[in-house]
């Protein structure tokens, strides 16, 4: 089948930004529903990337590329959960909210309120998964993966808060244009391969993904990580949020809103 061409993409994002916005004034609590689910699912991709990537350490020891084009290989099954069964995912509204706002669909202020409740949505449905799907399932609690959940998010928060920013606007630019990439595609193959490649990209790469830090962090504090809550959200939560709004929603939303939607 024949893709869309990118001012069909760009418009059928602003057309969905248009939906999402509409369920935002007239049925939030559907919108929140929907947030928490997306949180549980970009987890659940998470944790398959954990197991997957981090289950074999005699061989990944001498060969590191190879655990993360594991973690890269399993992780997008969360974003192709979110794309095909139209869950609400903050990242990904960070670009189709901003096309549908340039048309003059709904003003910033619904902008930003999709943006805040669907991350505490998305907050929810990541640590209500992560502990009773996780945690409580024991599925961390032994070797090796109990190491690379401190690990993995020990590290995270150990990072300078300018490279958090930056790998954060790299992790969204790549979600985002994943999120345009199904867009073009009508059938679950096109829509799942769309989203597969980029996402693969950036979780191979090691950018910064807040909702998946959402997972990942708590995850790292259950499993007795010596990370404060104030650590978290200071050291990543924050400057992987306003990175991944830069990526999204300039590099992927306004950009392509600009090109497409615009003729002079």
């Amino acid at each position: 089948m024949k893709i869309l061409s990118p001012a069909e993409i760009t418009e059928a994002a602003a057309k969905a930004g248009a939906a999402k916005a509409n369920l935002t004034s007239t049925c939030t609590p559907r919108l929140i529903v929907s947030a928490c689910l997306a949180g549980a699912y970009i987890s659940l991709g998470g944790i398959l990337s954990m197991i997957l990537g981090f289950g074999f350490p005699g061989i990944t020891a001498d060969n590191p590329a190879l655990q993360r084009m594991l973690s890269g290989a399993a992780f997008p099954i969360g974003l192709i959960l979110v794309v095909v069964l139209g869950a609400e995912l903050f990242t990904g509204n960070n670009a189709v909210l901003v096309p549908s706002m340039m048309q003059r669909r709904h003003g910033p202020g619904l902008t930003l309120r999709n943006w805040v409740l669907v991350y505490l949505g998305n907050l929810v449905g990541a640590l209500t998964f992560t502990y009773f799907m996780v945690y409580s399932c024991g599925l961390t609690s032994v070797e090796p993966w109990h190491s690379a959940a401190v690990r993995v998010a020990t590290a995270k928060v150990g990072m300078p808060w300018d490279v958090v920013f930056l790998k954060a606007i790299g992790a969204n630019w790549c979600v985002c244009l994943a999120v345009w990439l199904a867009l073009s595609g009508k059938t679950l193959l096109e829509k799942a391969l769309g989203c597969w490649l980029p996402v693969m990209a950036f979780v191979v790469l090691g950018y910064e993904h807040c909702i998946a830090n959402m997972f990942f962090i708590p995850l790292g504090m259950m499993e007795g990580a010596d990370i404060t809550v104030w650590q978290a959200i200071t050291a990543n939560f924050i400057p992987s949020t306003l990175g991944n709004i830069v990526g999204g929603a300039l590099l992927v939303g306004a950009i392509n809103g600009y090109l497409h939607l615009h003729r002079h």
